[in-house]
């Protein structure tokens, strides 16, 4: 196998890191492990897997701690990986293993899979969304580090643009799998969001962190403030986060109420239909602008795209929503028909029940 390091920083993982190093252990890869301040089993878990672990003093600063991890390793080949991440099994195919030892550029990244849970801690009903990421996470540590001192990124060593690679790998997050983990995580997050700005107030990236991070505890309209506030700066359509801040964005407005407001969407149309997300967001958009013609074409459009993060938008979730207008209009059979693509997806069938009764 060849050589890769899986840095990982941690802090109070007990509950995950076991799982966490249980999977990348059938690998050959070797481990770090930096702790930066437990008072659990953390450490002594995480011994049981490698003899990589360390120490470093934590200073809010979450690059300095992943660059420090990454000092630690034997390799040049790094994989960086959180306790709450678990690994897919995967092939280990001449293919893959091509496309890793091949990073070796200044400018390209590995990208890698994750899939993310988050359940309904309000609702009552066990319901549950899945959102799929493509993070930067794999490279060469010759070429790349680590910058920002909260949701750190990855940048050229050498002040080069860089590109980047899907990899084959894919993990489960399930960090953020319950609203009180995601409140507790947000609020250290604003907390930190809001120190680092006070010396980048132009900053879009930040204000766009802050942004998810309100919108992440469904304090909708702090978050529409900073998304505005990051959408105000111009950004290039082409930078990574662009296509999830315009997505949450809309939905802040549909949240608030601010229907009108959310159809000017339809200007940046072209720009961001790429993903299927957006497509069903403006699907959304017309529905709750009783433009039903269009809600269903956007609906429908969504469905022919295979790019997505949020599971379902362009599949059972699109359906759905056809079947909802349609039922909305009187017009039954095409309800059922609509709903009946929905496979095994909760609400559909309880429309197919009440309907056919």
């Amino acid at each position: 196998m060849f050589p890769i390091s899986v840095c990982i920083i941690a802090r109070n993982e007990e509950k995950y890191i076991g799982e966490c190093l249980s999977r990348l252990s059938k690998y050959d890869w070797e481990i770090v492990v930096v702790d930066t301040g437990s008072t659990d089993q953390t450490c002594d878990i995480a011994l049981t897997y490698t003899p990589q672990v360390f120490h470093f003093d934590w200073c809010g600063d979450f690059s300095m701690a992943r660059n420090y991890s990454i000092s630690k390793a034997h390799n040049d080949y790094i994989l960086v990986v959180d306790c709450d991440e678990y690994l897919e099994d995967f092939p280990v195919t001449e293919e893959v293993i091509y496309n890793l030892t091949h990073l070796i550029s200044p400018n390209q990244i590995g990208m890698i899979d994750i899939t993310n849970i988050y359940s309904s801690d309000i609702s009552g009903d066990n319901s549950f969304e899945i959102i799929h990421e493509h993070i930067a996470r794999f490279f060469h540590r010759q070429y790349t580090r680590y910058q920002g001192s909260i949701h750190e990124q990855l940048v050229s060593k050498e002040g080069k643009k860089l590109s980047f690679v899907h990899l084959p790998i894919c993990f489960h997050h399930i960090g953020y799998s319950t609203h009180n983990i995601r409140e507790k995580k947000a609020e250290r997050n604003i907390s930190m969001l809001k120190q680092f700005l006070k010396n980048e107030t132009a900053n879009p990236y930040l204000y766009f962190q802050l942004g998810q991070s309100y919108f992440g505890i469904s304090n909708y309209e702090t978050a529409l403030f900073y998304f505005e506030r990051a959408l105000s700066i111009a950004i290039s359509e082409q930078e990574d986060y662009a296509q999830t801040l315009v997505e949450s964005y809309g939905y802040c407005l549909l949240y608030l109420k601010q229907y009108k407001t959310a159809l000017q969407l339809e200007g940046i149309y072209d720009i961001f239909s790429r993903r299927a997300d957006f497509v069903f967001l403006m699907g959304l958009v017309y529905m709750n602008n009783a433009m039903f013609e269009q809600a269903i074409d956007a609906f429908l459009h969504a469905t022919s795209i295979s790019n997505y993060a949020v599971e379902g938008v362009n599949s059972y979730k699109a359906f759905y929503n056809i079947g909802v207008i349609y039922e909305c209009m009187g017009n039954t059979s095409k309800a059922l028909e609509y709903y009946g693509k929905c496979s095994d997806y909760l609400p559909s069938l309880q429309r197919l029940e009440t309907l056919t009764l």
